[in-house]
């Protein structure tokens, strides 16, 4: 099969497709894939996750509107159906890989399960198969591993035996379906003539504009995107740190700052977690100074941010001693262990960097989370007897405590705000011992 039989195929949605990891990405791309009409076979080799999404069940358990609805619509129509058997995608004619690629603790991509997952559709893939790459990875990466690993394992070349190609997502928990047709995609073929079958697909389920490029500029892109907002983040919580040393207000100065006009000082906050943010910028510069380049900014945005739940820890023992408590022995309600409001998705969480100095310093953590199950419940249960409160995550649960409820449950009325969830609900009450983040007091 070349481009133009794929094209014609795409174009009646008779063109099979394979969604290769059903996390965060793939599997609300499967679906809108199906519910645009396309066979789909979504693929994951997480034990028990095929049969729970052909139970129609959604495995993400976060607020995500519309996945679950779209999700259940696919696997009764039948368009839509999940496997962990890589022999069943021989007839699909597009694979759509969408697989974690963290970075380990240097900082180094780990392409396990990329380079397990290509090894495995190598294997299967029919001739002229169309291989779209979805996961973010470094520059490079499609034509250093990408690559020459299927043409290696499939015994193949690029552009006869099969198509290659990169679309990294843009998307966020909490607004995934709604990211995935909303926000542009960069499409970097091996050849134009790839980008443009890989664009006559995705315009199925992409609403915005779709821009044409080479693998390379793929690749940049989205690891630029991430490591600039890195940037921007840094900037904000170095500002809130100055701020607090001289006894000013962050939240009031970027008030202000932001009427300038072109400016756009982004939220100082008690951590930055994600798959994408905390790893895309490690990412990006990853080889370059093998090649010459001295890097400066983006090692010390990441530096910065990595170090803010740990300046939370600092702000509740200060709180603690204001009150007569030392935090050796303290039991310490953490509210929050998602890294995003409103979401069950915990990958590079702040907060567990936060917890494990908790324990460091002797103190006993109490976590609560209404999103995951394992910290869920009555919040003014959990915090019970606790010596102080800490607000790491802005759902909208806490925004919607009673204030009194929740110090009567406490020992200490010591309340560490991270997020600024409480500045308008009585936290800075006289009654409190209320820290925020950015703002001595």
């Amino acid at each position: 099969m070349n481009l133009n039989e794929l094209r014609a195929r795409i174009a009646n949605k008779t063109a099979k497709l394979a969604v290769i990891g059903q996390g965060y990405v793939g599997l609300p791309v499967a679906a809108l894939f199906a519910g645009q009409g396309f066979d789909v076979l979504g693929v994951d080799i997480k034990p028990g996750l095929a049969e729970k999404i052909n139970a129609g069940i959604n495995p993400i358990e976060g607020f995500e509107p519309g996945l679950a609805e779209l999700l259940k619509e696919g696997i009764s129509s039948g368009r839509l159906r999940a496997t962990a058997d890589y022999k069943e995608l021989a007839d699909r004619d597009v694979f759509i890989v969408a697989v974690e690629t963290p970075v380990d603790d240097n900082h180094i991509p780990r392409y396990n399960a990329l380079r397990a997952a290509l090894t495995s559709l190598a294997s299967v893939m029919k001739l002229g198969a169309l291989i779209i790459i979805e996961s973010t990875i470094a520059p490079r990466t499609m034509n250093d591993l990408v690559l020459p690993l299927l043409e290696e394992k499939s015994g193949r070349k690029l552009n006869e035996g099969f198509y290659l190609g990169n679309c990294p997502e843009r998307v966020m928990p909490g607004k995934l379906l709604n990211n995935l047709r909303k926000m542009s995609r960069v499409v970097g073929g091996m050849t134009p003539e790839t980008s443009e079958t890989m664009i006559a697909l995705y315009k199925n389920i992409v609403e915005a504009d779709l821009d044409p490029a080479d693998c390379i500029t793929a690749e940049l892109v989205k690891t630029v995107e991430n490591a600039y907002r890195d940037v921007q983040i840094a900037f904000a919580n170095e500002v809130a740190l100055v701020a607090e040393a001289a006894g000013g207000d962050v939240w009031k100065v970027r008030e202000l700052v932001n009427k300038s006009p072109q400016r756009q000082m982004h939220l100082p906050g008690a951590g930055v977690g994600g798959h994408c943010i905390p790893k895309d910028p490690w990412l990006l510069v990853h080889g370059a100074e093998e090649k010459g380049v001295k890097l400066r900014l983006i090692p010390a945005a990441r530096s910065v941010n990595d170090s803010m739940p740990l300046h939370m820890v600092e702000l509740l023992a200060d709180a603690l001693a204001k009150v007569g408590r030392s935090i050796l022995d303290a039991r310490i309600a953490v509210l929050g262990y998602s890294y995003l409001e409103d979401s069950d998705d915990t990958r590079n969480s702040p907060t567990r960097s936060l917890v494990a100095r908790l324990y460091e310093l002797g103190a006993e953590p109490v976590i609560h989370d209404p999103w995951i199950t394992e910290y869920n419940g009555d919040v003014y249960e959990k915090v019970k007897g606790c010596d102080a409160a800490m607000v790491m995550v802005a759902h909208s649960a806490y925004k919607e405590l009673d204030l009194e409820k929740l110090k009567s449950a406490l020992r200490s009325p010591v309340l560490v705000d991270g997020r600024r969830v409480f500045v308008n609900n009585q936290g800075d009450d006289s009654a409190w011992r209320y820290s925020l983040l950015g703002k001595m007091g």
